[in-house]
């Protein structure tokens, strides 16, 4: 590889996407620089530290309070109420995120990467300068040049301007927001505040969640958005649609939320879950002249590179399809391009077809594939199989909660274009699904495949007959 740069890659950002970069180049002989600001975070970006990983730990422990409750229909007796200590939730939390952050610290270090606790922004089409602490504290700078540069920064909740914007907090803080907030407004319809909406839910807050638009989780399955709107009120969500925050004043009492509309709610806290940015603030973007769409996101091709040849960028930054698994994937693409696949294996690509993701809502989803309405746009003419049912364990823990699945085929070819499910661990039901359908599975494959009874998950290998 050329000596005449002092890095072959370097990788700003230390997520998901920018560790895989960098640990895979290493490992291929390349020369691998990576910086993340250690001081905020910790290796492993948003997923890690404030994103997936703390979040369905959450989602863990909120089902202990149904689970608790559940457990007198199968004849556990519970002589007093279980109290739920927010601090040992949070201190546990916390010291297991620590543990990832050197798990991810001892990979890179191990593969050879040089690891910069530093904040880092494009100098040139080849050039990175680092802003670093030096050992008395002092502000510190240094500059590196790199063949290749590849920007992997994620991206960053967004608030938007309004009055009382100060007193709201983002998903970034909700973690270790302090006292346990008894009364908790949501803002927004998208997964994170669903999420969010439905854990704080679970851990005893009282929960309210405002969106703007008729209905959450908007771009999903209408039918699937419908039914888990539904069972996240039966959980005690107070889901408030077409309805939006003027402003927040902070009182003796706590936060007042006043709606559009005249409404008020008094809140401990108010989460705003409206969206998240590319983070792209200071790299330098401008002076290099690299593309950005509207929001800020680096544009780039198929190959994951900018309009500057030596840059690349992947994951969040991009705007893409905001998922962990799909910046990793992202990232072997660049990694098998600029230093070629793995020893016997042909260079990875990346499709964006069926990938199948989750919400950890109360219920969750499970989804892969396209809506009934994106389905029929594309298709034309589509065959549609649902099945809802009261869940075998629930006919005994004296819950009302109820599952949805839901199958949508392409009628002229027989395949399985879509596959839904609201209801207990709807997303490790649908991963295995997701393979077939990748596989092109016809809803023949579906029909002729036996079911592990008594499942939820036999459901979709045994619905016959098609949605009236």
């Amino acid at each position: 590889m050329t000596s005449s740069f002092d890095f072959d890659l370097f990788v700003i950002g230390g997520g998901s996407g920018g560790v895989r970069a960098a640990r895979m180049a290493a490992q291929r002989g390349a020369r691998v620089g990576l910086a993340e600001t250690l001081g905020t975070d910790g290796l492993g970006g948003t997923c890690v530290n404030v994103g997936c990983i703390p979040k369905k730990l959450y989602s863990y422990a909120a089902h202990y309070s149904e689970a608790f409750e559940e457990s007198r229909g199968f004849g556990w007796e519970i002589d007093s109420p279980p109290q739920f200590n927010w601090a040992t939730l949070k201190a546990n939390r916390a010291k297991e995120i620590s543990r990832l952050n050197g798990v991810y610290g001892n990979l890179l270090r191990g593969s050879g990467v040089t690891v910069f606790d530093a904040f880092a922004r494009l100098t040139g089409p080849n050039g990175v300068a680092l802003a670093t602490l030096n050992v008395d504290g002092s502000p510190g700078h240094q500059a590196f040049t790199a063949k290749h540069i590849l920007i992997a920064t994620g991206g960053t909740p967004h608030v938007p301007h309004f009055v009382g914007r100060e007193h709201a907090i983002t998903s970034n803080d909700i973690f270790d927001v302090e006292p346990f907030p008894g009364r908790l407004v949501v803002v927004g319809g998208g997964y994170i505040a669903s999420e969010f909406a439905s854990i704080f839910n679970g851990l005893g807050s009282k929960v309210t969640q405002l969106y703007r638009g008729e209905q959450i989780l908007r771009g999903f399955d209408d039918e699937i958005r419908h039914f888990v709107a539904a069972e996240m009120i039966k959980h005690g969500v107070d889901l408030r649609l077409n309805a939006d925050v003027v402003d927040i004043r902070k009182t003796d009492d706590g936060l007042r939320v006043e709606c559009e509309g005249g409404g008020i709610i008094m809140a401990d806290a108010v989460l705003y879950a409206t969206g998240r940015v590319p983070n792209v603030k200071d790299l330098g973007l401008e002076t290099v002249g690299v593309a950005q769409g509207g929001k800020g996101e680096v544009i780039v091709n198929a190959h994951y590179q900018t309009n500057v040849p030596s840059i690349y960028a992947v994951g969040d930054v991009t705007n893409r399809m905001q998922l962990t698994p799909v910046a990793l994937g992202e990232a072997m693409v660049v990694v098998d391009q600029l230093f070629g696949p793995a020893a016997g294996k042909p260079p990875r690509d990346m499709s964006y077809d069926c990938i199948p993701t989750a919400i950890f809502t109360h219920p969750s989803v499970g989804t892969v594939g396209l809506s009934e309405v994106q389905a029929r746009e594309r298709y034309g003419e589509v065959t549609v199989f649902r099945s809802e049912f009261k869940a075998l364990k629930h006919t005994l823990s004296g819950s009302t909660e109820r599952t949805l699945m839901k199958l949508i085929v392409d009628t002229a070819t027989d395949r399985v274009v879509g596959l839904h499910m609201v209801g207990a661990e709807a997303g490790e039901i649908v991963q295995g699904f997701a393979v077939a359908m990748k596989a092109g599975a016809t809803k023949a494959v579906f029909d002729s495949t036996i079911g592990i009874h008594p499942t939820a998950a036999e459901e979709f290998v045994t619905m016959r007959s098609p949605a009236g």
